[in-house]
């Protein structure tokens, strides 16, 4: 099992709520298995497994939550 590691871009996270929402959502998908956000630089750093899930799913959950990954 090898694990990929992204840095999304996320440029409307302001606050701890957008933080959560993200990590949660994402966190709960199944074959990531670590979740960062950075509101300073605007990041999420995602560390999954490209085997269980696609960066796409992963962009879309975000985007689900009301962000725009870019």
């Amino acid at each position: 099992m090898s694990m990929d590691i992204r840095t999304l871009s996320v440029e409307d996270m302001s606050c701890s709520h957008c933080e959560n929402a993200i990590k949660k959502s994402v966190g709960a998908l199944n074959g990531v298995s670590n979740v960062t956000v950075d509101l300073k630089e605007k990041k999420v750093i995602v560390e999954f497994d490209p085997e269980l899930i696609s960066i796409d799913i992963i962009r879309d959950t975000i985007e689900d939550q009301g962000y725009d990954v870019k």
